[in-house]
């Protein structure tokens, strides 16, 4: 038999499949955009973009070839971040229509699903004038108008920035190595977006406005309820605490990256670490103060993951030492019952982060004898055996308080009420405000991502593609058990440096680089690459041996702090 006559050369098919994950195929003509083919199917959750082959696309990519696709909902990572991109887009593009001489900034993050924005240039807006913003937005999604994408000339979108005021997109992109930058257009108005965006304004359905402290705050979905805007929770504490680094920010005359990359090419990079390390001594010490002035006995420290919380709790105590106060630490992971015990999580195994993995009532009696001055002994929890095993015996001297630092620090069923109110809460994390400029906000999440990536590679041997494959998980885990108690904290602390970012860059991308392709992870590590590209580098040896930094990229000399010891 000849083989050649099983093989022959013909036209290219009009029409193209694709195939879902669930063996699904959709058939359409060649060409057409990736988003009609989803079209054809109905979805729980809306469809906001596609994983064509290994890599994330819009839903107006054009399909060629046959290829496998998997649809992106406001349910996962990918797609939460396009609709709320979108969105921001969006309440840009209303806000210029109602108030043309006005300046907004889109802030920071809110646990329930939103962004603070602050109105400059003019008075903050009126309840009237917020309704009438939320109303011009409900047009333009009603239009379902296209957002145009196009690839423009880096000079001429510049110039285009320079002409429309946005001194500091002007700034940023000075900066850029690229000789072109995507722009998306809405109407007359222009202005490019760290990230894909969904095509067009009808798919941003579900959003609201509400005034808030001089600002006001763009609620949209979480992405366990995508199409569910969640109950409005006040957040003063955390309020307080973005616009206490927002005047830091001021001080040091930078608000933006551009501005940051203005200083560090200047030369101003030791000034810029001092200055931030300096600030961020001061208000550890003030919280030091505080303790003291209480005269509290009980200090709990809760945060999410990469806050700093381990250095910051040691810088609290030499600051406490300094006010003659010597405290010691007690370990919450001791506490932990016996693992045939542990109530399991979803996935059938032992949920350790889960508060009932604790022995409450061990805690409670402890710290009621500690406190009274009477002696007990510790439990040491051995992660090898899974069981606790007696540890060494305790008594604390007269005014001697406990520090305690764990995911639960914040969670009112951790204490009895009894001790609860002699406790001194803190709530530590990394609210960074700098960001990219006043529409492209930075992420606290990506921060602490980033300064976990470089941290994991370093202390554990992690690969990038480790540490971003149980990220998600982590992330779970905090929206569970941390951000609902922020609130509760007495304060706040914020870990965030100005320009911790420059100085993680060097060590963070080459570990982002090696994150093989067509794997999950590596459209994570393509996203955060190209968000690092925005900054300049600054070198590790400017970087002060006690600052937060250090606890990620290594050096710090309290990594082996002792002085705390019962004597």
């Amino acid at each position: 038999m000849n083989i050649k006559s099983k093989f022959n050369l013909v036209t290219p098919r009009p029409e193209v499949e694709i195939y879902l994950p669930d063996g699904r195929v959709l058939s359409g003509p060649r060409g057409s955009q990736v988003g009609g083919f989803l079209n054809a199917v109905e979805f729980s959750v809306p469809v906001v973009a596609a994983i064509v082959g290994d890599e994330l696309r819009e839903l107006t990519f054009p399909i060629d070839m046959d290829m496998p696709v998997r649809p992106v909902t406001m349910s996962d990572p990918d797609g939460s971040l396009i609709y709320r991109r979108s969105l921001n887009f969006l309440l840009e593009m209303a806000f210029a229509d109602l108030f043309p001489k006005a300046r907004l900034t889109i802030d920071h993050s809110i646990s329930f699903g939103g962004y603070y924005c602050q109105v400059s240039g003019r008075k903050p807006l009126s309840e009237k004038e917020l309704a009438a913003l939320k109303s011009r937005m409900n047009e333009l999604i009603a239009a379902d108008l296209p957002f145009e994408k196009k690839e423009a000339p880096l000079q001429s979108a510049i110039d285009y920035f320079k002409a429309v005021g946005y001194e500091d997109k002007v700034h940023l992109l000075s900066y850029r190595r690229k000789d072109y930058l995507t722009l998306y257009r809405l109407g007359q108005r222009m202005d490019y977006h760290h990230g894909y965006m969904v095509p067009s304004t009808g798919y941003l359905k579900w959003f609201d406005l509400f005034a808030t402290n001089g600002g006001f705050t763009l609620r949209f979905p979480r992405r366990h309820a995508a199409t569910e805007l969640q109950p409005v929770a006040e957040y003063p504490k955390l309020l307080a605490a973005f616009r206490q680094y927002g005047n830091w920010l001021t001080r040091l005359g930078i608000d933006s990256v551009g501005l940051l990359n203005d200083a560090i090419q200047e030369g101003r990079a030791s000034e810029l670490v001092l200055v931030s390390e300096a600030l961020h001594e001061q208000n550890v010490a003030e919280i030091a103060g505080q303790i003291a002035k209480r005269e509290s006995q009980i200090v709990l420290i809760a945060g999410p993951s990469s806050s700093g919380k381990t250095t910051f709790s040691r810088r609290l105590t030499v600051q406490l030492l300094a006010l003659g106060i010597s405290p010691y630490p007690l370990e919450l992971d001791h506490y932990f019952l016996d693992r045939d015990k542990t109530p399991p999580g979803p996935d059938g195994l032992p949920d350790f982060e889960s508060l009932e993995a604790i022995d409450l009532p061990l805690i409670a009696d402890h710290l009621e004898q500690l406190l009274a001055g009477k002696k007990v002994q510790l439990p040491r929890y051995n992660f090898k055996t899974g069981q606790r095993e007696a540890g060494a015996h305790l008594q604390l001297r007269r005014g001697q308080p406990v520090i305690m630092e764990g995911i639960h620090g914040l969670d009112p069923r951790l204490l009895p009420s009894t001790l609860a109110g002699r406790a001194f809460k803190i709530y530590a994390s990394a609210l960074t405000q700098l960001n990219l400029d006043r529409h492209n906000r930075i992420s606290t999440t990506d921060t602490r991502l980033i300064r976990r990536i470089v941290r994991d590679a370093r202390e554990r041997g992690y690969s990038a593609t480790q540490t971003i494959s149980r990220w998600e998980s982590v992330r779970r885990g905090e929206k569970i058990h941390i951000f609902p108690y922020q609130e509760n904290a007495d304060v706040m602390f914020n870990s965030a440096l100005v320009y911790e970012l420059s100085a993680l860059k060097l060590l963070a991308e080459p570990l982002l680089r090696q994150v093989p392709h067509g794997t999950p992870e590596f459209i994570e590590a393509k996203r955060l690459l190209a968000f690092l590209e925005w900054f300049l580098p600054i070198e590790a040896e400017l970087i002060p041996e006690n600052s937060i930094v250090r606890e990620f990229i290594g050096g710090s000399v309290l990594k082996d702090f002792t002085v705390w010891k019962n004597k």
